[in-house]
């Protein structure tokens, strides 16, 4: 354990791709409750995208390591935890830190990857498969027969979104871009560009009464399109602001105006719902209801992955230190899937 060492990228402060740095130190020691996790993949998601820009809603300051999640073999573990765990492959939610090539984790954190899954498969499922999850069972709780309007369907989260509502016997309408329409199809989705001068109309021809549910990362002005074609008694739930990643001025506004208009919608006497979707609510106050949730949903998603009823959409896999090429390609909009970062 000692000959190795720790290699990370560290987020110095608003910078180009390029400004990221690559450090290097000793592997870190585990304390009393804690695992170090030996990466095998960690993966490029909106939030670091927004991170370099200083945009997300709750970073920490600057310099710091990104990295929102990751998959890896337990290298140690510390005091009080399961000396049995050393040697598996787990997955684990850190929302920072990981892409390092060793990481720290409370072991009450990991959650075991099944047998037969690989690093980078799993990879595409943790934060993307946890917020597919929570988002289609727990907030819309969408039942077999519905019909569903994922915005981005071929995204990091719109992929295993779309996946995960076919499993439960869900009809998914999905907006993409036309050259992703085919790949759609193909998990039995119905496409409609996102460039169309009209999806609501064209989402009206193909779902006449509404939708039970709209999945809208992209927040802004268009979020009331979304509300528009629920169903009577559908929920709608946002899950971003990516319509001002680029934006400059107060990172909150854009949240607080998407809660305000949320607040004001579920106040209307109509039997719809509207939510905002934040992965960590509820963390501070009920940790180890939060933590044991996030386990059970990650579990049932990568038994779903286990089942072959996800089939894991990985863009490109590009080693830690191209960071800056990783960074690049997420943010260009041209993939379907997530990129995956190995050591």
């Amino acid at each position: 354990m000692n000959a190795e060492a720790l290699v990370e990228v560290v987020l110095p402060g608003k910078v180009e791709p390029e400004g990221l740095e690559i450090r290097h130190g000793a592997v870190p020691a585990a304390g009393p409750g804690q695992v170090v996790i030996r990466m095998e993949a960690t993966g490029v998601s909106f939030a670091e995208q927004q991170m370099r820009r200083g945009r997300y809603y709750d970073q920490p300051p600057f310099p710091f390591v990104p990295g929102y999640d990751l998959v890896g073999t337990v290298a140690a573990t510390g005091d009080g935890v399961e000396p049995g765990l050393a040697g598996t492959r787990v997955a684990a939610l850190v929302k920072v830190g990981g892409w390092a090539s060793h990481v720290l984790v409370d072991a009450a954190d990991v959650v075991p990857v099944p047998d037969g899954v690989g690093a980078a498969e799993a990879e595409t499922l943790v934060v993307n498969g946890i917020t597919a999850w929570q988002m289609l069972h727990r907030k819309a709780r969408v039942r077999a027969g519905q019909t569903v309007l994922v915005l981005g369907a071929n995204g990091g989260v719109g992929s295993v979104l779309v996946q995960l509502a076919r499993a439960a016997g869900v009809k998914v309408i999905g907006t993409a871009s036309a050259r992703h329409h085919d790949a759609l199809r193909a998990l039995g989705v119905i496409p409609v560009d996102y460039r169309t001068k009209d999806i609501p109309a064209r989402v009206r021809e193909l779902a006449p009464g509404g939708v039970d549910a709209v999945f809208d990362h992209v927040g802004g002005r268009g979020l009331v399109d979304s509300w528009r074609l629920l169903a009577p008694g559908g929920t709608l739930v946002s899950y971003g602001t990516a319509s001002t990643r680029d934006d400059e001025g107060s990172k909150q506004l854009p949240v607080l105006k998407l809660l305000g208009r949320i607040w004001l919608w579920n106040a209307l006497p109509n039997g719809r719902r509207a939510y905002f979707f934040n992965l960590w609510a509820g963390r501070a106050l009920t940790g180890n209801r939060f933590r044991a949730r996030l386990r059970a949903d990650l579990t049932q998603v990568l038994e779903a992955l286990q089942r072959g009823e996800i089939t894991p959409q990985i863009a490109a896999r590009l080693p830690l230190s191209r960071i800056a090429d990783a960074l690049r390609l997420a943010e260009s909009g041209t993939v379907a899937g997530k990129i995956v970062l190995n050591p």
